[in-house]
């Protein structure tokens, strides 16, 4: 007896041999997303791309339909994110496709896998002209580790897995996969198809390095009297939390953390410091950066002192030393690296009591910050002090709190002060600086994460790129504790040009209207609260908490104070 395939063609008469067994290319695509362990596809639907619906039905892969496009790539990277695992958008041609681009070059910034599908007219209307065809694969050549358009139906999974390969491939990024209609909507015999097993098509990336250049990591490490390490995105990218604290803890090595790597370490540990960077980068005599570039967040490696050794772990050959010179490059898993060196440096260091002095003097430093910065975040102030409302989410914050941040001067604030509980539990846009990424992030991380809380601050500006889709997260049941650190204006860049041209022409092109982001919330179905005094933050989260909906809690902040990295950009000065 044959097997009926879902999207097969009809058989034969009575009597006539049965008809080959076909399949479509949108149940292809499903299967191929099946095999990778996809479970999820973010999407705003359109004519080119609906049979790739039909085979998620069939694959009991969930349909999560959103109501602009770069919503559907964002959310994608966000599952990426929390999953560990790469995340997929499927949108229509033309201006589906170029609606998602802003997502995949954060995707791409961020070093994170996604495949985003989309649709393209159909090959037999090639070049004439056909509804929204536009050269999707050239526009998104220059931000994805591969872009192609599929050829044939029968390719279809094979080009699937492909991209998901390459997603993979160094350090992790997103990929870009066109299908036209007619390749889509065709159907193939069975046979003819080729659809790579689960597991049977990708190969371990967990390199650790050159095994020479491991024992010359063991021997810096041996001689340092001040070392100190900065654990970035890569390690939690690479899933490196436990090979990180061992390293750190062992060797008795100080430890900085940004990006996703932030949770690394839980804040009382004796070996996390955050406010003591700058001075630990100037006065550090070993200087090991893990999983970060040297881009514009670490001044293109020049904060670093010039008299250190400075050793440099990455995913990607082609990070590694570029914009600053370093004694010590390792290409490989961040993991890997971490394990092998601490199981090298066994025997050379034991407790290494040369360094006491050294913890000690960052830790003063890093008491110091914080106690200068202490009364501002107890501020009684109205308008509210940005400080006192992060300080206020910092303290509501649990082991099960999964914090995003998603805005330009509110969350500069946040990032001196929120610090999550556990690994994985902060989320950013990255190195592109996207505004709007926060409504997908929550999207993302509830439907994957149903188990945790998500709280996600948003600056006003960056919650109305994308706040339409807090109607998905009611539609969805995905409730959140949501913040607006509502000052009615794009202060960051208020800021610079006040800076560049004078405190007259300071409101020019940044000013918004006074949103009561909280009506909105309740417009759409969830939860909302406005806040104007300080001590009505804390009670306010707590009934969002309870609500058990998506929720906004509107806070008005002070509009003239700035976050000390926000003044501190170069670009202002």
């Amino acid at each position: 007896m044959t097997q009926t395939i879902p999207g097969s063609a009809a058989r034969n008469g009575v009597g006539d041999p049965p008809a080959a067994e076909t399949i479509s290319g949108g149940h292809l695509v499903a299967k191929a997303l099946k095999a990778e362990g996809v479970d999820t596809v973010y999407t705003l639907c359109g004519g080119h791309i609906i049979d790739i619906y039909d085979g998620c039905v069939d694959e009991g892969i969930a349909v999560i339909d959103v109501r602009h496009e770069q919503v559907a790539a964002h959310a994608a990277d966000g599952y990426s994110r929390i999953t560990g695992t790469t995340g997929c958008a499927v949108v229509t041609a033309g201006p589906g496709t170029s609606d998602a681009i802003t997502g995949v070059a954060n995707a791409f910034r961020a070093e994170s896998p996604m495949l985003l599908i989309g649709g393209q007219g159909a090959l037999n209307q090639h070049k004439m002209g056909s509804l929204q065809d536009l050269p999707h694969v050239d526009m998104m050549n220059p931000i994805t580790k591969f872009a192609a358009t599929v050829p044939h139906t029968a390719r279809v999974a094979d080009m699937v897995s492909m991209a998901f390969r390459e997603c993979w491939n160094g350090a992790p990024g997103p990929a870009f996969l066109e299908i036209p209609r007619d390749v889509l909507d065709a159907s193939v015999p069975l046979e003819q198809a080729r659809i790579p097993l689960a597991g049977s098509y990708r190969a371990s990336t967990r390199s650790a390095g050159d095994p020479a250049a491991i024992e010359q990591l063991a021997d810096l490490i041996a001689r340092s009297e001040k070392p100190c390490v900065l654990l970035g995105n890569q390690v939690w990218t690479c899933r490196a939390t436990d090979a990180a604290i061992e390293f750190v803890r062992t060797l008795n090595i100080p430890a900085f953390m940004n990006g996703a790597g932030r949770g690394t370490l839980p804040p009382k540990d004796p070996m996390h410091f955050q406010l003591a960077r700058r001075h630990a980068f100037n006065e550090a005599d070993l200087i090991i950066i893990v999983g970060t570039p040297f881009d514009f967040r670490m001044g293109y490696g020049r904060r670093l002192s010039p008299a250190a050794k400075v050793v440099q772990i990455d995913l990607s050959y082609a990070t590694v030393g570029k914009n600053r010179d370093i004694d010590l490059g390792i290409v490989g898993d961040a993991g890997a690296v971490l394990a092998a060196v601490t199981a090298a440096s066994s025997g050379r260091v034991t407790s290494a009591p040369d360094r006491k002095a050294w913890i000690e003097e960052l830790r003063a430093f890093e008491d110091a910050a914080y106690e200068k910065r202490l009364p501002r975040q107890h501020s009684d102030a109205s308008p509210i002090d940005p400080y006192r409302l992060v300080h206020e989410i910092n303290e509501f914050l649990t082991e099960d709190s999964i914090y995003i941040g998603d805005g330009g001067d509110i969350v500069t604030f946040s990032g001196q002060v929120v610090q999550p509980k556990s690994p994985g539990h902060w989320m950013d846009p990255g190195p592109l600086g996207t505004l709007g990424v926060g409504i997908p992030f929550v999207m993302a991380a509830k439907h994957a994460r149903p188990d945790k809380e998500i709280v996600a601050l948003f600056g006003d500006g960056a919650f109305s790129l994308t706040g339409w889709d807090f109607e998905t997260l009611v539609r969805f049941n995905l409730p959140f504790v949501g913040i607006v650190g509502n000052n009615s204006s794009m202060n960051q860049i208020r800021y610079g040009q006040i800076q560049k041209y004078g405190e007259d022409r300071g409101r020019v092109g940044n000013t918004l209207g006074h949103v009561k982001y909280d009506e909105f919330a309740k417009m759409l179905g969830g939860y909302g609260e406005e806040v104007r005094d300080p001590a009505d933050i804390a009670p306010a989260l707590q009934r969002a908490r309870e609500s058990g909906l998506p929720s906004l809690i509107n806070v008005w902040v002070d509009p003239d104070v700035y976050a000390p990295g926000t003044m501190n950009q170069t670009m202002y000065k």
